[in-house]
């Protein structure tokens, strides 16, 4: 549990950083976004990675075989959670324009290299 909360303050510092980036680049550059277009996929991220790595850490407890399902199952479920925002985001939302598209492609980019490395480091410890 000592490994999520420290995780989790890290995403939440992940998080603030994303917000003042954003609220930086549309104060300081000539583009401008509606603050939905950054909130709402940073907060999707958010959300998703909390659920993946709550079922990462869930599985590190187990034995070993439970272990490789949970890891299994938590990269698995990354990838149809993110699929399924990206599917509501451009088709459902209708948040196709250059600057959304380019928003949502930046914020998958952070947040999935801090799950992955979080990931790595945490079983670079533990076996499988």
């Amino acid at each position: 549990m000592k490994d999520f909360r420290k995780w989790l303050f890290w995403l939440l510092l992940l998080d603030a950083v994303v917000f003042i980036a954003g609220y930086a680049v549309r104060a300081l550059s000539g583009i401008s976004f509606p603050f939905g277009e950054l909130a709402v996929p940073a907060l999707s991220f958010t959300f998703i990675s909390v659920v993946i790595m709550a079922v990462f850490f869930a599985g590190l407890k187990k034995d070993q075989a439970a272990r490789t399902m949970h890891i299994l199952v938590a990269i698995s479920l990354k990838l149809l959670l993110e699929l399924v925002l990206a599917l509501v985001w451009f088709f459902i939302a209708k948040k196709t324009s250059h600057t959304a598209l380019f928003l949502f492609f930046v914020l998958y980019l952070p947040f999935t290299v801090f799950t992955t490395f979080t990931m790595f480091n945490t079983l670079k410890t533990k076996s499988l």
